[in-house]
């Protein structure tokens, strides 16, 4: 039995109540812009990518589901609503931004694209500034303590103390 080097991705929600791992290669990295994914992500487009078969193991709870159409399921949390899967006759896709690195996985192709709204493309050219020069118009964030689940695999969530970390 040869032993093989397989990439190893683990993710989840928000919330931290579902988490999965993904072992070995991702396939058909993509953004979809048809007015579907548009209403699942509640965003521009879905990022997503495609779990090897049998790759994919739920780790901590289960995504539920919304039957979207009649070939596909949207998993979601029912937690805090993070969106999670996109699952279809040709496999299970999950959203790149509940990876725990998604800047690891870069999409290669965009489909739906007679749906793309006019001005994606150009949110690249809009100015960019850092969280902290918003603490003028948005003074909370000065104290603004995060509840999210961190990007990495805990034993427990929530931690059992209040602004305690995990």
């Amino acid at each position: 039995m040869s032993l093989e080097n397989r990439p190893l991705y683990t993710g989840g929600c928000q919330c931290g109540a579902v988490r999965f791992r993904v072992e070995g290669a991702l396939t058909n990295v993509s953004v979809c812009h048809c007015r579907m994914c548009q209403k699942a992500f509640g965003n521009f487009y879905a990022p997503l990518a495609t779990a090897p078969e049998g790759g994919l193991l739920w780790t901590r709870g289960e995504p539920k589901r919304f039957r979207s159409s009649s070939h596909v399921l949207r998993g979601f949390c029912a937690q805090c609503g993070t969106p999670l899967t996109f699952e279809a006759p040709d496999g299970v896709a999950l959203a790149i931004g509940a990876f725990d690195h998604p800047e690891e996985i870069m999409p290669t192709v965009q489909w739906g694209t007679e749906a793309k709204l006019p001005y994606v493309d150009d949110v690249p050219s809009l100015p960019g500034h850092p969280t902290v020069e918003d603490m003028a118009d948005a003074p909370y964030l000065a104290e603004l303590e995060s509840f999210q689940h961190p990007d990495h695999d805990t034993d427990a969530w929530p931690p059992t103390e209040r602004g305690g970390r995990a």
